[in-house]
């Protein structure tokens, strides 16, 4: 039912009767400050003179000045913040930087004077190229950034992966914009750069390490002249592989090489058991050649010297020394006969055959009677023939035959 409706009594919507208007505004903010007044002392509004109006106004104020000093206090005490472990805080008075501060509480300007930005330096960051990871441990190939151009003009599909922190919390703050993708495009240009001057056997086999240690160099190199703030802890390659199109191309060159170099592994082997057995034998012919020399001249040197010393000994005395040589040189003959002569009474040989030794050797003294005899020569041709005169040789040459003539019988 509306307030003006028939059978109300002319109402107005202020509460009023009759035909009273709407309420002053003067009276109303005089009770408004009749009311502040009183919560400070003031005694309020109404029929009071000018005095008490006075000294209701002077206690308003000192209120006011109260209220605005605990604003004050909690605007300033705004200002105080903890840094947590881990984390750096960045200081800006109006949008400048002022200071880096450490773990603890610190103090700054409140807003909208200065603020504080706080920097987790501890956090590993990582930066994933050539793919993505997803839901669990699965991830997901980013073709545009995997396929890279190699030096031998191939293709190749490489994951790496780029583990960084802050090192700096001021230029992470205000030198890029988004400093992680900026590192992300970094990683991923210097890994192009790495990757297009290797050859593909190489990336693929036995050069990913080398690649990962070259591009980590090429990035923290980079990142350091852009001033990024950024640290690199770790770059790991997550797998290469050749283009999906030509991989069983590839299984198939990689199997031949995988056949070449067993082979490889077996001629090494083959050849570091040979090599040794035929060293270890050229120096045992060496080292026996190298004796027998050292016995020839060594023997050579001793006939020398001998024949030196007899020389001497047949200048002093020819007839001794000349009886001397005859003698030796039967008794070398006679010591290696296995026949010896007894002069009988009656003048007649009588031969005497060692029934021991004849049992144990007859075959070895067959065999070495022809020799016996050739040494028996050579003997007496080497004691008797040097140094002595002509008749001395016939003497010695009679003796001989007589020698053997006894011994045939």
């Amino acid at each position: 039912m509306s307030w003006n409706e028939p059978g109300r009594g002319n109402r107005d919507p202020w509460g009023g009767s009759g035909n009273q208007g709407p309420p002053d505004l003067d009276e109303v903010v005089k009770k408004l400050r009749g009311k502040f007044g009183g919560l400070f002392g003031g005694r309020g509004s109404g029929s009071g003179g000018d005095e008490e109006s006075g000294s209701g106004g002077g206690m308003g104020s000192a209120g006011i000045g109260i209220i605005v000093g605990i604003v004050g206090l909690v605007w300033l005490a705004s200002g105080i913040y903890i840094i947590d472990e881990g984390f750096r805080g960045v200081e800006l008075r109006f949008g400048a930087y002022t200071r880096t501060t450490t773990p603890g509480p610190h103090w700054h300007p409140p807003y909208p004077i200065g603020s504080v930005e706080r920097v987790n330096v501890e956090q590993r960051r990582v930066a994933e190229i050539g793919y993505q990871s997803t839901s669990g441990d699965r991830t997901q190939k980013v073709a545009r950034e995997a396929l890279m151009l190699t030096q031998d003009e191939n293709i190749v599909d490489v994951r790496l992966a780029v583990q960084y922190q802050v090192s700096d919390p001021r230029q992470f703050r205000f030198n890029f914009r988004d400093p992680d993708d900026t590192l992300k495009d970094v990683a991923e240009s210097a890994l192009r750069e790495v990757v297009g001057k290797r050859r593909l056997d190489f990336v693929l086999t036995e050069g990913r390490t080398e690649v990962a240690q070259e591009t980590r160099r090429v990035l923290t190199e980079t990142l350091d002249r852009y001033e990024a703030g950024l640290e690199v802890v770790s770059v790991d390659i997550q797998d290469v592989q050749p283009p999906e199109q030509v991989q069983g191309a590839f299984e198939d060159a990689i199997m031949a090489r995988e056949d070449e170099q067993r082979k490889i592994n077996q001629a090494n082997a083959y050849r570091n058991e040979v090599l040794p057995r035929a060293h270890g034998e050229a120096a045992r012919i060496r080292e026996e050649a190298e004796g027998y020399r050292q016995q020839v001249v060594a023997l050579a040197e001793g006939e020398s010297a001998r024949f030196m010393a007899l020389l001497q000994e047949y200048d002093r005395a020819p007839e001794v020394t000349r009886e001397r040589l005859y003698l030796d040189a039967m008794a070398e003959i006679m010591g290696r006969s296995s026949k010896v002569m007894i002069d009988s009474a009656s003048g007649d040989p009588l031969l005497y055959l060692p029934l021991d030794r004849l049992r144990g050797g007859a075959e070895q003294r067959r065999s070495n009677e022809g020799a016996s005899n050739d040494l028996d020569s050579d003997v007496l041709n080497r004691r008797l023939g040097t140094g002595m005169d002509q008749p001395s040789r016939r003497s010695a040459d009679r003796s001989r035959g007589d020698l053997r003539s006894r011994g045939g019988n």
